[in-house]
Formats: structure tokens, C-alpha cells, sequence
């Protein structure tokens, strides 16, 4: 790696942490919410073999425009078009309300660049795994398994191009709670 990208990863880590740094998780816990787009990295690079950098901080930075003030013009004025595109193409439009926001996820599933889909594979990988072991406080095993089905949705229209990464999935989504 180079000092230039070596220069971007720090740059998006530094700035995701900026972003999220009053930001808890809602587990039992209220684990610091800067873990989860580090640990999207550390799946997607230690897990998935993904060596894209663009990739790598897309990630970090993937819900900074949709969970903090982020402007979509700020990503690109310090991170690029790339690394724009493809954190807008993960975001959602908080706006349109939490159902719409489900659904819209699984029907942009497919047109999601490659990039972006390792990314979303990630998130869910992530997610289900919290889920497994430390669900968000008050979470019923109907919630939970709701939550699992609805990535499943996600995830399913966007097979083809990161087999490891949908392995990896598959292997989470096989610890659905209630199916043990």
C-alpha cells in the first residue's frame, strides 16, 4: 500500500469517527456506533479478501450521510467521486420513512454497482451477526428473525459477484434465531 491510500483509509477512519463519535449502538450495551463501519472493513478486508480501496472507505464512511449531517458533496470533496457514488448508492432516504427505506434497499439490490455490494454484503454480515449476539435492546425472536428475512430479501438480489462474501452470509443468515 502505498502512503497516498494508506493516507485515505486513515483519512475515512478519522472522519467516520468525527461523524459518529456521540453515536451508541442499540444494543444492551450501547457499544460505540464507530465499531460497526470499522468492523464492515475488517469483514470485507480480513474475511472477504476485498482490496479496493474506494471499497474499503466506502465503508468506513457507509451511513455517514445517511445517519449524521454528511452531505453527499462532503464525501466527494474528501474522498472522490468513487468513494461518493458508492456511499450514496448503500444510503438511505431517511426521508421516505423506515418501511419505504426496507423496501427500497431490496429493490435497488440489483442495480448496485460491484463495489456497493460488497459494502451491503458487509452491513448485513455485520448486522446479523449483532443480531445473533447482541441483539438491539427489546428485540423479540419475531423481530429478529423479521430483520434476518428482510436482509435475506436484500442480499438475494444482489448475488453473483462476491461469492466469499455471500458464503459468508449464508453462514450467518444460518444462525437465524428460533432456528436452532
Amino acid at each position: 500500500m502505498n502512503p497516498d491510500e494508506l493516507s485515505l483509509l486513515v483519512k475515512a477512519t478519522a472522519f467516520a469517527a468525527r461523524k459518529h463519535k456521540d453515536q451508541r449502538r442499540k444494543d444492551d450495551a450501547s457499544s460505540p456506533y464507530i465499531n460497526h463501519p470499522v468492523y464492515l472493513a475488517d469483514v470485507l478486508v480480513h474475511e472477504g479478501g476485498v482490496t479496493d480501496l474506494h471499497t474499503i472507505a466506502a465503508a468506513l464512511l457507509h451511513d455517514t450521510i445517511e445517519d449524521t449531517e454528511t452531505t453527499a458533496d462532503e464525501i466527494e470533496a474528501h474522498f472522490g467521486v468513487t468513494v461518493r457514488t458508492i456511499v450514496e448508492e448503500v444510503s438511505d432516504d431517511k426521508s421516505l420513512g423506515k418501511r419505504a427505506c426496507k423496501q427500497m434497499q431490496i429493490d435497488r439490490a440489483p442495480s448496485l454497482s460491484t463495489q456497493a455490494r460488497a459494502v451491503k454484503l458487509a452491513d448485513k454480515i455485520c448486522n446479523l451477526r449483532d443480531v445473533v449476539v447482541n441483539p438491539p435492546t427489546g428485540w423479540e425472536l419475531e423481530r429478529r428473525q423479521a430483520y434476518f428475512d428482510w436482509a435475506k430479501e436484500v442480499i438475494d438480489g444482489l448475488r453473483g459477484e462476491h461469492a466469499v462474501l455471500e458464503e459468508l452470509f449464508d453462514q450467518v443468515y444460518a444462525q437465524r434465531p428460533g432456528e436452532e
